[in-house]
């Protein structure tokens, strides 16, 4: 079933470049210290495409060519070196496996790729940070302009895939949603957990363990990002990693974590007291942020276009930092100058997906684009006011009774063909649920 839902991609994706050439390189691998590399993690357009998870390797589709559409250059088979690194697929398990109509040895890439590009309209490859494999297909491209008026055919031009490829990751389909499913519940159980675990005196360390060991626990390849586990006046910092500080009585704790499932990842945000109630300037602040989420959500369904839910959510959020005198000014003025953005700084959502921030254009050229059923976003406005805090020209000055407060709350939405799906439903985020 899984190998024929990649030859499904492969198939739409050759559909859409006709007679060109798709080359893809894989991820490099990365060194972790000096001669000790992370885990591998393949490149996302190229696991679309192939589910192929080995690094060193290239995929070509030539739709054009009579025998040849699906090639795959891969890493040989080498007994001595598996005993080190781990064992590879091969030569000949790259067909049987993974469906290539012909596979190589990466080491023959520079002799065979040529007859796969020599022939074709056009070069689709995305000129990534291997500056020295962008080098060897600008120099193939050449040759084949430089044979163009002899032969009288070859590629005259380079295309970027992500035009062709991205828009088709934007859809999920349904075993894509039955894999974000699975990495949502392992996240739930986490933040579920987190809730529960959450005390003064804690570090915030000791709760990222927690939630992570049970990512691994459950069966997730790990984390989706760097957890976000932000107490006290850290949980104004967006992106916030360290971790490390001990956790007090009267804060709030705001944890961001994910879990990633087979490549595909969820994105959970909650905010709620280190001890058993909020204090009131932080459940007015909740309260508002809370409205404002589910202002947005609403907002996200088939044929709405993608800005509409972040103007629903800046627009709550406006009028609520208004009526609490943080702000002042016309409401309509205020936002038109983004003046909230004093609190309210970065966009409320992203689509998701095999990237935590994943592939898909959001407007095309200059208008927005709808959503529609399939989509996976998320939704996670926020209110961050630091300890240090200084207000724009003409607004109010902050009492320090606000400050040092830093609130999101995220979600993930499926769009369906109605309206739309919390995901993440079994993370509570209600104020009775956030306290103790």
């Amino acid at each position: 079933m899984l190998h024929l839902e990649f030859k499904q991609r492969r198939d739409r994706f050759m559909s859409k470049i006709g007679n060109g050439t798709a080359i893809f390189r894989s991820a490099p691998l990365a060194v972790m210290h000096n001669d000790v590399e992370y885990n591998f993690r393949q490149d996302s357009d190229f696991f679309y495409l192939t589910g192929f998870n080995e690094a060193d390797a290239v995929a070509v589709f030539a739709p054009w060519h009579e025998e040849h559409k699906f090639i795959l250059f891969v890493q040989p088979k080498d007994r001595d070196k598996e005993t080190w690194t781990g064992y590879r697929v091969g030569v000949d398990a790259a067909k049987e496996k993974y469906g290539a109509d012909e596979a190589y040895p990466i080491t023959e890439l520079d002799e065979k790729l040529a007859q796969y590009v020599t022939k074709a309209e056009r070069i689709y490859y995305h000129f990534g940070r291997d500056r020295a494999f962008n080098d060897r297909i600008i120099r193939l491209w050449q040759r084949c302009i430089a044979l163009h008026e002899r032969n009288g055919f070859g590629p005259t031009a380079i295309e970027d895939p992500s035009f062709t490829l991205h828009p088709m990751r934007l859809v999920k389909s349904e075993h894509e949603l039955s894999e974000m499913r699975r990495a949502v519940e392992i996240a739930a159980e986490a933040h579920n957990l987190a809730l529960e675990l959450r005390k003064p005196g804690l570090y915030e360390y000791e709760i990222q363990a927690q939630m992570e060991h049970l990512f691994r626990l459950r069966g997730g390849q790990g984390i989706a990002y760097p957890s976000i586990v932000a107490s006290g006046h850290n949980s104004c910092i967006l992106h916030y990693t360290e971790n490390d500080r001990q956790m007090q009585q009267g804060e709030l704790l705001l944890i961001d974590a994910g879990c990633s499932y087979n490549y595909y990842n969820s994105d959970i945000t909650r905010t709620f007291p280190v001890g058993e109630k909020f204090t009131e300037e932080q459940r007015v602040l909740y309260e508002l942020v809370l409205k404002a989420q589910l202002a947005a959500i609403e907002q996200v369904k088939p044929g709405n276009p993608w800005n509409q839910f972040h103007d629903a959510a800046v627009r709550v959020i406006t009028e609520g930092l208004l009526d609490l005198g943080l702000l002042q000014g016309e409401i309509e003025e205020v936002i038109k100058e983004e003046k909230y953005k004093a609190f309210f700084m970065h966009g409320t959502g992203h689509w998701l997906g095999l990237d935590v921030h994943d592939a898909g254009a959001r407007k095309v050229g200059e208008n927005w684009l709808n959503f529609q059923s399939g989509q996976v976003v998320t939704v996670e406005p926020g209110i961050y006011i630091r300890s240090d805090f200084q207000p724009l020209e003409g607004q109010p000055e902050v009492s320090d009774r606000w400050r040092g407060i830093g609130i999101r709350i995220e979600d993930d939405v499926l769009v369906t063909e109605t309206g739309n799906e919390v995901l993440t439903a079994a993370v509570p985020k209600s104020i009775e649920a956030m306290e103790r």
